[in-house]
């Protein structure tokens, strides 16, 4: 019906409204002087012939008046004060007029109280008929202008939030969907709660662009929930406690859109308590690449460990600027009894390194600095073997020097029979590390490896919300690649843990479960921000996925063992890889050699010096060896590298 008046209004001319305004108030007026009478004479079914002047008095003199006081100018939906005097003053006339009436026509019988109940029964009827229009008025605009949407969970949650959403804010709850089969076709606070089946028809009947989550924080039923919306075509936006949500004129202020952690649905791996503090707590630590993404959150959760030190090593001046001032900001609030020492330089720089290990007193290592861009590192090969080869072997070599008690370092799944730079630069330091330990007793060298970490910058989730948030496309380098993920959080929880149980020489790798096909991610990530695929089925979609083609050192598929064999830890999710390593006499002559090639940016040098390394780690004898799986050789390309 009001869809039907609202096309009907559209259609009518400016002077069509005046004048049906016009009728509707002689209606109006007529029906407040019958009132009046009534009231006053106390009978409603009386003889009105005889007060016929007054009738037609009210009318001729009300009309002439409103109009002239501007009365059928106002646009109603935007009426206020201004039509409210106006009806004023022309009621009071003509009440004035007809109260003149019994005088000028000397008629005794006519009730001298009559006018004053007429003027007042005129303003509340012609006023509040404005009032009511206007009001219906806006609040269809109101509805017009908010966003549909639906709400997925029709229990306590779900009622309440539909409830606040019905109160303020721009978004218009229209219909629950739930899996309790008892609630199918009910309706709460108003709104119908269909199955999840329904959605296409939901959806085409509401035209709703978006899906609230509001179900319980069980990860299982959560991440069923986003699995099956992930399959349409609408943004999906997760509630916290009801209790939490912010409404503002805006909308909602601390509602999430699902992030790439509820679409992988990887349950984080527990910490135990006992094993995250016991290599730092009481001790100075260095952390190298402190500013980094692994490195920061290392130095965020071992605040909470209570060592005495934290010297916070990094190259990016603005990077450690930040994580120096984030992490004394938290040890001033939170009164915690520790010195940090922001160090700025790099850790290919061998005399710099030596320096800052002579200087401090450092119990514990963990080595996070890294050159970590596979394509970057592939087109500056040099000064990526530099910063994560000789960079991680002159720390270590400083570590013994001066009695360190443990170095840790934060290496890559990229390390493993590796086809990159980058790769081949992270399976030296390991290399390095290994060798380093069948040569001394004092420092326990041990290394931790692990895939693709969430949210880390310049990894492929934040690249693809940035890509779908500027309308795509979203670029891909071939659709059967895959990768290991893990949180930041995770990553730093195991670094810290493995650390503890390290007793020197092991490679800890975590549980990763299933690789993730990123092709399949990107959809995902398109529909649940309520966008379609283009593809050449779908030539209408919104976001094309463009196939770039794989880049330079790029593999399809990652591996986090170079062999296979494993053993368990005292921790259920860290295994302990059994792998094989070059001795000290190999990989010291090896590394040299390196070195040498790099400060004098002979590509050939460097190209055999890798290539040695690594086909030599892959030739130990038998005796030393736990698997027979062979690393094929690794070649730098044979142009000449950006340094130069």
């Amino acid at each position: 019906m009001s869809e039907i008046m609202t096309r009907i209004a559209q259609a009518l001319s400016r002077a069509q409204k005046q004048l049906i305004w016009m009728a509707t108030d002689v209606g109006l007026l007529l029906l407040a002087m019958w009132f009046g009478f009534a009231f006053r004479l106390g009978e409603f079914e009386l003889y009105i012939g005889q007060f016929w002047p007054a009738f037609v008095l009210a009318v001729g003199v009300a009309l002439p008046a409103l109009k002239r006081f501007g009365l059928y100018r106002q646009v109603i939906r935007y009426s206020g004060n201004h039509a409210m005097i106006a009806i004023v003053k022309g009621t009071a006339l003509a009440g004035l007029a007809v109260a003149v009436l019994p005088f000028m026509q000397r008629l005794d019988f006519f009730p001298r109280s009559t006018p004053i109940i007429f003027w007042f029964l005129s303003v509340l009827f012609l006023g509040g008929s404005r009032l009511l229009v206007r009001e219906m008025m806006q609040m269809r605009d109101a509805r017009q202008k908010r966003e549909p949407v639906i709400i997925f969970g029709a229990g306590l949650k779900g009622a309440e939030l539909a409830r606040l959403l019905s109160k303020q804010g721009k978004y218009e709850p229209v219909a629950f969907l739930d899996n309790n089969p008892s609630l199918h076709g009910s309706a709460i606070n108003g709104l119908q709660v269909y199955a999840p089946a329904a959605i296409d028809r939901v959806l085409r009947k509401s035209l709703a662009k978006q899906v609230l989550v509001a179900i319980g924080s069980n990860h299982t039923t959560r991440q069923e929930v986003v699995n099956f919306l992930a399959n349409y075509s609408v943004r999906v936006r997760l509630i916290p406690d009801v209790n939490d949500v912010l409404l503002s004129e805006g909308g909602l202020l601390n509602v999430r859109d699902v992030g790439v952690e509820d679409i992988l649905g990887r349950t984080e791996v527990g910490a135990l308590p006992h094993l995250l503090g016991r290599s730092v707590a009481h001790q100075t630590v260095l952390i190298s690449g402190a500013a980094g993404s692994i490195g920061s959150e290392l130095c965020r959760q071992m605040l909470q460990q209570q060592p005495t030190t934290m010297i916070l090593w990094d190259q990016s001046e603005f990077g450690l600027y930040e994580i120096h001032r984030e992490l004394s900001a938290t040890v001033e609030k939170e009164n915690l009894p520790l010195k940090l020492i922001p160090i700025l330089g790099s850790v290919a720089d061998e005399a710099f390194v030596s320096q800052i290990f002579n200087r401090y007193e450092v119990d514990t290592v963990f080595h996070a600095a890294a050159y970590k861009h596979v394509s970057l590192v592939e087109n500056n090969v040099i000064q990526g073997l530099k910063n994560n080869a000789l960079g991680t072997f002159y720390c270590a070599q400083a570590a013994v020097s001066c009695g360190v008690k443990k170095f840790i370092l934060v290496s890559t799944d990229k390390a493993v029979r590796t086809t990159s730079v980058m790769g081949a630069s992270k399976r030296i330091a390991e290399l390095a590390l290994l060798a380093l330990q069948g040569v001394n007793t004092a420092t326990c060298f041990s290394v931790v490896r692990f895939g693709n970490v969430l949210g880390s910058s310049g990894s492929v989730v934040p690249l693809f919300a940035e890509q779908i948030n500027a309308g795509g496309p979203v670029t891909l380098t071939h659709p059967e690649v895959t990768r290991y993920f893990m949180s930041i959080s995770e990553a730093a929880q195991l670094v810290l843990q493995a650390s503890s149980m390290a007793q020197g020489g092991e490679i800890f790798v975590l549980d990763m479960g299933k690789p993730v096909k990123i092709f399949d991610l990107a959809i995902r990530m398109i529909k649940l921000k309520g966008f379609s695929v283009k593809d050449a089925d779908s030539s209408k979609g919104d976001i094309e996925i463009m196939l770039t083609g794989l880049k330079p050192g790029e593999k399809l598929h990652e591996e986090l063992l170079v062999n296979g064999d494993v053993v368990g830890t005292e921790h259920p999710k860290i295994l302990q890889a059994q792998e094989t390593f070059l001795p000290w006499v190999d990989l010291s002559y090896g590394i040299k050699s390196l070195a040498v090639a790099c400060a004098t940016y002979d590509d050939r040098a460097v190209n055999e010096a890798v290539d040695k390394l690594l086909k030599g780690a892959a030739r130990v004898p038998a005796s030393n060896k736990t698997s027979s799986s062979q690393n094929p050789a690794f070649l730098l390309p044979d142009q000449k590298s950006d340094d130069l």
